[in-house]
């Protein structure tokens, strides 16, 4: 760790673990207070230390740790106040997961990234941490009649990118082909499979799931990539959403949904391929499509604003064997810690990153 990384970790460790004023940390570091005051800002910017308040009525911890045994994932429930709006809990869920990647990404990993609205407010609460022999990669095509889609994906991949000085690679093909025949096709050109491969060696996907309608609708039903033909064709196909878009049906299936044959996004076999694989949901709407997802098996770690994840839960029902479904380590099922401690607390990261689990 370089000298000032170890100055800031000393200043944080004092101010928040053992409690000193900066006065006392100035004088054990022999500098100034406004030095102190500067490192321990430092050290909340680059997500060193997270402060969080959770109100003491907060559903969360439960909610997590009902969808953990449900469904065998980790569960991180984002507790919001009951008058926040879809906006709002959007941009809380966003938060979240913007700091649980930086914890989870480091040097020499490969981050799988499906554009949409909810990967756009992730990358606007990003925070720099320089990695080494990083990669980030777009998961899905986004080009449609209207345009190339090249600046929105571009601007995407270069927010995460730039966040983690890490290489970028961009997907330059259509969301979705005019034929199956064509997609084979291009399957099979050097460019493509260069980034197929990257694609393939990928450590963490991230994504959310798609629905047709609501506050903040899905980029990929709002922004001209299908036309009416395609959503009566999904709507008779009993499509409820998708997934790095790729539709799925209630009951997880997608195999047989016309469209996903020229969709250029992975198929939830193919993301079951990735160690972890990152879902963030927030919205009304948002919770048939994600129990579609669920049922599909594409997620591991799934980060969810509260209301969402009460809505998850009233569709399935009471849990009649919480260990049917565990994720089994060392034997033992288990899911992660509720993040449910009420009043404010600090975390901080060993090794000089931000911890949350």
């Amino acid at each position: 760790m370089a000298e000032r990384e170890q100055d800031v970790l000393r200043a944080a460790s004092m101010y928040y673990l053992q409690d000193m004023k900066m006065e006392v940390i100035a004088r054990q570091l022999n500098t100034s207070r406004s030095t102190v005051s500067r490192l321990i800002k430092r050290a909340r910017e680059t997500g060193l230390v997270e402060i969080t308040l959770r109100p003491a009525s907060t559903r969360a911890p439960g909610l997590g740790r009902a969808i953990a045994s449900r469904f065998g994932i980790d569960a991180y429930v984002v507790p919001v106040p009951d008058h926040a709006n879809e906006v709002e809990r959007l941009e809380q869920a966003a938060m979240a997961s913007a700091r649980l990647l930086s914890s989870w990404f480091d040097s020499d990993m490969v981050l799988g990234i499906a554009w949409g609205t909810t990967l756009a407010a992730i990358s606007r609460h990003l925070t720099p941490k320089p990695t080494r022999g990083a990669a980030v990669v777009q998961l899905n095509g986004a080009a449609n009649t209207r345009t190339s889609g090249i600046e929105y994906a571009g601007d995407l991949i270069s927010s995460f990118g730039s966040a983690f000085g890490a290489a970028m690679h961009q997907f330059s093909v259509p969301a979705f082909f005019d034929y199956p025949e064509t997609k084979a096709a291009m399957w099979r050109e050097r460019s493509v499979q260069r980034v197929l491969d990257v694609q393939h060696r990928a450590d963490i996907a991230l994504f959310s799931v798609g629905a047709v309608a609501g506050a903040v609708p899905s980029h990929v039903y709002s922004a001209g990539y299908l036309d009416e033909n395609d959503i009566r064709m999904l709507h008779d196909e009993g499509v409820v959403g998708d997934v790095c878009t790729v539709f799925l049906r209630a009951d997880g299936s997608y195999q047989d949904v016309r469209l996903n044959a020229r969709a250029t996004g992975p198929t939830p076999a193919e993301l079951q391929r990735i160690p972890r694989r990152v879902c963030v949901v927030a919205g009304d709407n948002k919770a048939v499509p994600l129990l579609a997802a669920l049922h599909a098996d594409v997620v591991t770690d799934l980060v969810v604003d509260e209301v969402t994840a009460t809505a998850l839960l009233d569709l399935v029902g009471p849990l009649r064997d919480p260990l049917a479904r565990s994720r089994q380590r060392g034997g033992a099922p288990v899911g992660p810690p509720a993040p449910g401690a009420t009043g404010p607390t600090s975390r901080l990261g060993a090794g000089g990153r931000g911890a949350t689990r």
